[in-house]
């Protein structure tokens, strides 16, 4: 029987977010790891796109495949209980992967994985998905893009959600925004990612979908701000389930953060920090 968990226990727990930060090329999402405590902070940089970042001062993962990531996923956030022994993401899988990365124990410092970024990510699993046997035709042999695509969606989100259940770390998934027209010419943003099952089903996964954006202030001048709620006037994709935030915040995800907890933010997260 599963134990019971009271309030208070509940309420005295460690509590992190989970969240997706979009937005343009170019608009700065790599940079906010600088609002970050940079001794706290793990980057998993899946672009080489650290250009902006340089000086930055803090740990750095760079895994270069979809196993490789994987791998990652299982070290960072532990053994799934229900999978089996072959299975990736299992008790078997997170034993052989500590032969490779050491002690788990390492992790303790961190308080925040910084994952840069799901676009590059979903490539890579793409990729392999197209080598795997579900992405060729039982009967021809030939290569079968319908196969390759539904495998793209479920070890995404099934890696997605694995590491958005490590209960005492913030995990920040950053992704591209792109702009699309419909067939009557209207306009609308989606999450740059390799097949339609990731970004229709990552959105429900997270505490939170926050996209960077320039907007217009009332005297037409410019401005960045974090778009933050789904009824937004832009039509960015955007959702806040915490309650706490205002429809825009400021550009700095270390304060969203704390306030997202209902807490203070920590007095180390400041650019350059």
């Amino acid at each position: 029987m599963l134990p019971i968990i009271s309030a208070e226990e509940r309420l005295s727990e460690k509590r992190c977010a989970k969240i997706a930060l979009i937005g343009i090329p170019g608009s700065g999402k790599t940079s906010q790891i600088r609002t970050l405590n940079v001794h706290k902070t793990l980057f998993v940089d899946m672009e080489a796109g650290d250009l902006s970042i340089l000086d930055w001062q803090g740990d750095t993962l760079r895994p270069r495949t979809w196993p490789e990531f994987r791998d990652l996923v299982v070290f960072l956030a532990g053994p799934m209980p229900t999978a089996s022994a072959e299975q990736a993401f299992s008790q078997a899988h997170f034993e052989h992967v500590c032969t490779k990365f050491g002690d788990p124990a390492q992790l303790n410092k961190y308080d925040t994985y910084f994952v840069d970024s799901l676009t590059v990510l979903s490539r890579l699993c793409f990729a392999w998905c197209k080598t795997q046997p579900q992405a060729f035709s039982e009967k021809t042999g030939k290569p079968d893009n319908r196969g390759a695509y539904g495998l793209l969606g479920q070890e995404m989100i099934t890696a997605l959600t694995h590491l958005q259940h490590v209960r005492d770390k913030h995990v920040i998934y950053v992704a591209i925004l792109e702009e699309k027209t419909d067939d009557f010419n209207r306009r609308y943003y989606q999450l740059q990612l390799e097949g339609a099952k990731t970004a229709l089903e990552l959105p429900g996964v997270l505490d939170e979908v926050i996209t960077l954006a320039v907007l217009k202030d009332d005297e037409g001048g410019t401005y960045r701000g974090f778009v933050t709620r789904a009824d937004n006037a832009y039509g960015y994709p955007s959702k806040d389930r915490s309650g706490r935030l205002e429809a825009i915040e400021e550009p700095h995800l270390g304060r969203l953060i704390a306030k997202c907890l209902g807490q203070q933010a920590d007095a180390t997260n400041a650019p350059n920090a």
